[in-house]
């Protein structure tokens, strides 16, 4: 696969710019960054964005995460190798994207777990994640990213 678009970053200074400062707000948030690595790799397995699952998993092992529980993310549900808070923000993560699935999205049972184990500032970083990985992974999809980038 080719990427459509050959130099992005020169491009689209400002949108560069503007997701920095996402990413920033979403590490202040109080989350541990393997849990926003599972969020994200869980994400972009359900929109099928190879570059993203490629850099969660770059990203979990930098965060300090194994093998086993990166490679059964897909299956968080029946492996158990996850806490039930990791479980909770698996839960919202999968809601929250499955939207085009044409799912409920996220009932009050899933939003009142994530509550259970999460301050607002912590649900409002996850929910950040969620959406800017979503985001990205349209925008990789459109423009045909390949794996095997962690752009960091």
């Amino acid at each position: 696969m080719e990427n459509r678009l050959k130099n992005k970053k020169s491009n689209n200074p400002d949108v560069w710019t503007a997701i920095q400062h996402l990413q920033k707000a979403i590490a202040a948030g109080g989350v541990d960054p393997k849990l926003l690595a599972l969020v994200h790799l869980r994400v972009s397995q359900i929109n099928s964005c190879s570059a993203c699952v490629y850099a969660s998993v770059a990203g979990g092992k930098k965060a300090g995460d194994t093998d086993e529980r990166l490679h059964n993310v897909a299956a968080w549900r029946e492996a158990p190798f996850y806490t039930a808070v990791e479980r909770a923000a698996l839960a919202l993560a999968e809601a929250a994207t499955r939207l085009q699935d044409g799912a409920h999205g996220v009932t009050d049972e899933i939003w009142e777990e994530a509550n259970a184990h999460f301050t607002e500032e912590q649900i409002g970083a996850i929910n950040l994640e969620i959406a800017l990985t979503n985001f990205f992974n349209r925008i990789n999809r459109t423009i045909k990213e390949p794996a095997g980038k962690t752009w960091s």
